[in-house]
């Protein structure tokens, strides 16, 4: 599961829906993989920027011990001068997939298992 795909889930709990400490999840024992196969394409970041929640990213880049990200998100320009930061970006959101470990809910503290980069966020009956 790559590391953008956690600025899109939050909790399945019904009661969580209206939290909002149920989202971002929370990785907890991550074990991190690199994907040196995929390819940098800067545009992609450009497309992605408008519909990252950023406080997310920054709070899952600090969880799984990335270093800190600025506090706001870069402009298109600002990107595209700055190759630097478009690679790390292009790295941390493209390249980096969490293999194994679980995403946890800051609201009601559901765990959810992540295997072999899958999540499952099956629920049982009384909390759909």
């Amino acid at each position: 599961m790559r590391v953008l795909n956690l600025n899109f889930f939050s909790c399945a709990v019904k009661t969580c829906k209206v939290s909002n400490q149920s989202f971002p999840l929370h990785p907890k024992d991550a074990e991190l993989a690199q994907d040196d196969d995929a390819k940098y394409r800067p545009e992609i970041l450009v497309g992605l920027l408008p519909r990252l929640d950023w406080a997310a990213l920054r709070t899952t880049c600090t969880e799984l011990g990335f270093p800190e990200l600025p506090e706001n998100p870069p402009t298109v320009e600002a990107l595209q001068a700055d190759e630097k930061l478009a690679a790390d970006l292009h790295r941390l959101l493209m390249e980096t997939h969490i293999v194994e470990g679980k995403l946890t809910c800051g609201s009601c503290g559901r765990e959810y298992p992540i295997r072999e980069g899958i999540p499952n966020f099956l629920l049982p009956s009384h909390l759909v």
